[in-house]
């Protein structure tokens, strides 16, 4: 089992590997139809944005809980 103190990396990279999946396969999709090469294509997008997204989520998860919870009446 991975410790607890690692939740806020671990629900990042999990985040990220999720949703940059989703739409980098909307994206190819959108672009270059499900024909020859989509799977090519789509793992490229995905990797690429993954890469961007991953530290994205990093730094604004922890941000956007902070606002949430200034926003939100307890």
């Amino acid at each position: 089992m991975i410790p607890a103190r690692f939740m806020p990396l671990v629900f990042s990279f999990l985040l990220s590997i999720l949703m940059s999946c989703l739409v980098s396969v909307v994206a190819v999709l959108n672009t270059a139809g499900l024909g020859n090469g989509f799977s090519n294509l789509w793992m490229t997008a995905w990797f690429k944005s993954w890469i961007g997204t991953f530290p994205t989520i990093s730094v604004l998860a922890p941000l956007t809980r902070w606002f949430v919870a200034k926003i939100i009446k307890p």
